[in-house]
């Protein structure tokens, strides 16, 4: 979230950028925020002052009792001031709670370069790379191919667990746990710290991470706990330092996470077909940093390299397509999708993404920097998908489909896999 100080010193800014986000319907709440931070502001001070005065007129009394002197006029003074002070607590809370709700939902800056534009269609494409197959036979999605050799169940996962599982059998099993390995020694050659978080936030965090009501209806919540299955490592590993403070020396702090990531998909277009593309469960390896707020716009670049990289050893097609002001979400100052070439489909589609949220997710947990002059700041979150294994098989395996109905893997794999084809057995 924003600081406070800041939307009332930036209250014009603040408003300019609801209305570059497509979000006019809040610029209203600018101004009833700062109204409600005054309110908090005045009761704050009459309750300091009442406070003030209970501690004069204790002092007064203890004095007048020790010299037995009348203190019936400050004990009528005091007798009224608990339930004063409840009552001035109470509103000050009250206040503050409602301050933190309407914070909430007042966006992050958009970063100057972010290109303007109401939805997805305004997207901008900023480069393609990489050579786009062409097939001088009939090609098969990856569901045909997949169950055609035997690698992949979706109607026994169906009966299980419903549509969006699967079950990973084989080469295709054994090509997932090689795209792990093959993603975690990248970003270890990168000098990252290797983090597997746990499966399970807290709702604090989840709400850091993003717009809480939103993500509730992606997220899958433990009945009867206030913990939810991570949609993503990027969440926990932002909670990770809640409410630390980090020497200037230390930054920026590389991590990239390994974990298995939960989502309900509530209304997603496709969630109900067959396959490995949209699913509510799915190994992702991600990419986080914390950094100095000076630096967050290098390690952007650095984060989107990363992921380039990795597409360009796999020798997929893929493009970046940067977000719009009216498609970027509330947390990002500005963001990226790195979208995969699919040949059955003749479409980019995303496998990625690239945020960087400046000081909005780590306010909210209390994540700062020490400086050299002893201020405290807070740090600026970034992340980026490294890779999502069941897209990148799905984009494999149709884009290395052979003639015959076999699948060749990716040279880069192979060390891993320990094969180089996925065929039919003989």
């Amino acid at each position: 979230m924003l600081d406070i100080r800041y939307i009332k010193e930036n209250k014009d800014l603040v408003k300019s950028n609801l209305k570059k986000r497509f979000q006019t319907d809040k610029i209203g709440l600018v101004d009833n925020l700062i109204k409600k931070h005054q309110e908090w502001v005045q009761a704050k001070k009459e309750l300091d002052q009442t406070r003030a005065l209970r501690n004069k007129l204790s002092q007064e009394i203890n004095q007048l009792k020790k010299q037995k002197k009348d203190a019936s006029k400050q004990l009528d003074l005091a007798k009224n001031i608990p339930s004063l002070i409840s009552n001035l607590e109470s509103l000050s809370s009250l206040l503050w709670e409602e301050i933190e709700s309407m914070k909430k939902n007042i966006p992050n800056i958009i970063h100057k370069s972010a290109p303007i534009g109401k939805d997805a269609t305004q997207n901008k494409v900023l480069h393609k790379k990489g050579i786009i197959p062409k097939f001088s036979f009939p090609i098969k999605n990856h569901v045909e191919l997949a169950e055609s050799l035997n690698i992949a169940d979706f109607d026994a996962s169906a009966k299980v667990s419903g549509r969006g599982f699967y079950y990973l059998k084989n080469e295709l099993a054994l090509l997932n746990q090689a795209l792990l390995r093959f993603a975690i020694d990248f970003m270890q050659k990168k000098k990252y710290t290797y983090i597997e978080p746990p499966l399970m936030i807290n709702k604090k965090v989840a709400s850091a991470a993003g717009d809480l009501n939103a993500f509730e209806l992606a997220l899958y919540k433990i009945e009867g706990e206030e913990l939810y299955l991570i949609p993503t490592a990027e969440h926990a590993l932002l909670g990770m330092l809640s409410n630390e403070v980090i020497d200037e020396k230390k930054l920026p702090l590389k991590f990239f996470g390994y974990s298995m990531s939960f989502r309900k998909e509530i209304g997603s277009h496709g969630i109900n077909e067959k396959g490995l593309w949209r699913t509510h469960q799915f190994n992702k390896v991600e990419q986080f940093i914390f950094c100095k707020p000076e630096d967050s716009y290098k390690y952007y670049l650095e984060l989107r390299k990363n992921s380039e990289e990795i597409f360009k050893k796999l020798k997929l097609p893929y493009r970046i397509l940067e977000s719009c002001s009216g498609d970027l979400s509330d947390w990002k100052s500005k963001g990226e999708d790195i979208e995969v070439y699919r040949p059955t489909t003749k479409k980019y589609e995303e496998i990625g993404s690239l945020s960087n949220c400046t000081d909005y997710q780590a306010r909210e947990l209390n994540i700062r920097v020490l400086r050299k002059n002893g201020e405290k700041q807070i740090v600026h979150t970034l992340n980026n998908t490294a890779l999502a294994t069941s897209r990148a098989m799905v984009a494999i395996v149709e884009n290395y489909q052979q003639r015959d109905g076999s699948i060749k893997i990716p040279a880069v794999l192979q060390k891993y896999t320990g094969f180089n084809k996925i065929e039919k057995k003989k």
